[in-house]
C-alpha cells in the first residue's frame, strides 16, 4: 500500500532514492522495482531485517530491472549517514510524528539532497488523527508513539524553514480512516470481530482493487484521507525558496473540491 504517488514525486530509473523509516519497506520496494538506487534506512532492527530480506526476494524474482540496487541501513533521522546533496529523491512517511526534534529532522532531508531533488514527506492528517486521539490514549501515548498532530500548514512551514520549496499535496487512505477509528473506539489491543471483518475488507480491497472502493476512496480522499502527503524540491539556490508551493496546493485542493462535488 503505497501513501505517496510516484509519479509526482517523479521516481526515475538510475535515481538514488533515500526511504526514512522504511518501515518493512514499503516504499523502498516500489522504488527498486521502477529501476532505483534504492537507501532503506530505519532505527528499529527487526524492519531493517524484513526490509533487506523482502528486497533480496525481488531481485532473485527478477522483479528489479538491470541497473537498480538496493542497500538497507539502521541509522538516526537526525543524523543520516548521507553525503550532503548525494540524494535525487527521498521519502519520508508517517515517521516525522514520531520524532521530538523534527525541525532536526527536516534539516537532514534538505541538507542530503541534491539541488534540484525532491522530496515527498507524509505525516497523519490532522482531523482523523484528531478523532484517534480523542478516542483513545493508547493510540498515541506510548514509546515511540506519535508526539504531535501536523497540520498541513506546519508540514509546509517547515519544509520552507528547512530550504525546501513546497509544490503540492494530496490526501491518502480514506477507507483506513474508519477502520482506526474502531480500533481506537473498541480499544486498540482488542480483536474484535468488527476489526476484524474491517481488517479483512481491506486487505480485499489491497489485493483486489475493485473499481467501486478505488473509485470510493479517490472521491473519499479528500474529505477523509486518513494521511497527509506534501511534496517539495531544494531549489538551485535558496533564495529560490518561495511561497510557489502554496499556489500549487490551493489548485490541487480545489481540484480535489471539484472530484468531491462531482
Amino acid at each position: 500500500m503505497l501513501t505517496v504517488d510516484y509519479d509526482l514525486l517523479d521516481v526515475r530509473p538510475g535515481m538514488t532514492v533515500l526511504d526514512l523509516g522504511c518501515g518493512e519497506g514499503r516504499h523502498a520496494f516500489e522504488a527498486y522495482r521502477r529501476g532505483a538506487r534504492v537507501v532503506a534506512l530505519d532505527h528499529g532492527e527487526s524492519e531493517v531485517s524484513t526490509t533487506r530480506q523482502w528486497l533480496g526476494a525481488i531481485a532473485a524474482a527478477g522483479e528489479a530491472p538491470a541497473g537498480a540496487a538496493a542497500e538497507v541501513v539502521r541509522g538516526d533521522l537526525l543524523a543520516l549517514p548521507v553525503p550532503d546533496a548525494s540524494v535525487d529523491r527521498v521519502i519520508a512517511a508517517e515517521v516525522l510524528e514520531h520524532i521530538p526534534d523534527d525541525a532536526a529532522a527536516f534539516a537532514e532531508i534538505a541538507r542530503v539532497l541534491k539541488p534540484g531533488g525532491r522530496a515527498a514527506v507524509t505525516v497523519p492528517r490532522y482531523g482523523p488523527e484528531r478523532v484517534c486521539w480523542a478516542l483513545s490514549d493508547t493510540y498515541h501515548a506510548n514509546e515511540g508513539g506519535h508526539v504531535r498532530i501536523y497540520r498541513g500548514s506546519q508540514v509546509r512551514d517547515r519544509l520552507t524553514a528547512a530550504g525546501l520549496r513546497p509544490t503540492g499535496r494530496h490526501h491518502a487512505h480514506a477507507l483506513h480512516a474508519p477502520y482506526w477509528w474502531l480500533k481506537c473506539a473498541v480499544g486498540v489491543e482488542r480483536d474484535t470481530a468488527a476489526v476484524r471483518l474491517y481488517h479483512r475488507f481491506l486487505v480485499w480491497d489491497l489485493t483486489e482493487r475493485p473499481w467501486l472502493t478505488r473509485t470510493a476512496e479517490r472521491l473519499l480522499d479528500p474529505v477523509i484521507g486518513k494521511s497527509l502527503v506534501v511534496y517539495a524540491e531544494k531549489p538551485a539556490r535558496a533564495e529560490d525558496v518561495t511561497g510557489a508551493g502554496v499556489e500549487a496546493d490551493d489548485r490541487r485542493l480545489d481540484e480535489e473540491r471539484a472530484a468531491v462535488a462531482g
